[in-house]
């Protein structure tokens, strides 16, 4: 998101119930090796990159598959951008894949170059639309994916595509959510659809068959039947999730979904707050080990 966008959004937060602060731990752990160091070389089973066409709505949306070394199978972690995805962390990825973690990126139907219209519901839909091909049979056994072991993580708005879709699939062992933006959940309606509008106007050269407007006009129809709402929490009760909020504007997003998921019994939720922008900027290298070190601990 640009820093227009997330002013809009901060502004739709300020209705939103406060959450309890959370703070980063005060003395973190090393950071893992695969941060900063190769992974031993296997000639027989080399690191790569395939590009993949997955079928979702009728069209093939693009992604990419960075395969971790060795024979696997390989846990494997989804990667979701955000809005409208100029951030990819692709590091992350990479570092993830260090970790011994396959890594898929892709783009959303009607985004950076993936055929079809774009839309809100549209992302959800897409996000599931891979999980299946993942674990397709022969999608298994051409990219040793080990599918006990799946894992979103999605940024900005991919956070709310991965909170949403992780409510709905019990099959995932873990879900990530970085600097994540609850797209529907203020209660945001027709008077402050301008503001919206606004707040697109720098963010639409990569994203074909919509709009501001119906975008805005999407924001407001959702809410706030696909927010962090008690449902959502309900499903992530029992699912190990990673939870990292920035100073962003967007902290009470996820750290509300937080609290709704421990009010329902959920000890699962891990969240960590860091004093940088909505794109981790400066801290990139703490981010990879805070997430690697959850990843880490899921095997």
């Amino acid at each position: 998101m640009t820093r227009a966008t997330l002013l809009a959004a901060a502004l739709l937060a300020l209705s939103a119930a406060s959450s309890p602060a959370f703070t980063a731990d005060s003395a973190d752990p090393p950071v893992p090796a695969a941060v900063f160091t190769d992974p031993p070389i296997d000639p027989a089973h080399p690191p790569r990159m395939d590009v993949l066409h997955i079928p979702s709505g009728g069209v093939q949306i693009n992604g990419v598959i960075y395969l971790a070394a060795g024979a696997g199978p390989h846990p494997t972690v989804i990667l979701l951008h955000g809005l409208p995805g100029n951030e990819k962390m692709q590091d992350l990825a990479q570092a993830i894949r260090r970790a011994g973690w396959n890594c898929i990126a892709f783009n959303y139907r009607g985004s950076w170059g993936s055929p079809g219209a774009f839309s809100l519901e549209g992302n959800i839909v897409d996000a599931k639309a891979l999980l299946s091909f993942v674990r397709d049979p022969a999608n298994v056994a051409a990219f040793q994916i080990d599918t006990r072991k799946l894992v979103l993580a999605g940024h900005s708005m991919g956070g709310w595509v991965t909170a949403l879709t992780a409510a709905q699939d019990p099959g995932l062992a873990g879900a990530v959510l970085i600097s994540a933006a609850d797209m529907a959940g203020h209660g945001a309606t027709p008077a402050v659809r301008p503001r919206v509008v606004k707040s697109m106007e720098s963010e639409m050269e990569s994203l074909a068959g919509t709009s501001r407007e119906k975008l805005a006009d999407e924001i407001i129809g959702a809410s706030p039947r696909l927010s962090f709402n008690a449902a959502v929490a309900k499903g992530l009760t029992d699912k190990p999730q990673l939870i990292l909020t920035s100073n962003d504007g967007l902290a009470p997003d996820a750290e509300g979904l937080a609290s709704k998921i421990q009010g329902d019994g959920g000890t699962r939720v891990s969240v960590h707050h860091e004093a940088t922008d909505h794109a981790w900027s400066g801290i990139r290298i703490a981010l990879e080990a805070t997430v690697i070190r959850w990843l880490q601990g899921l095997t």
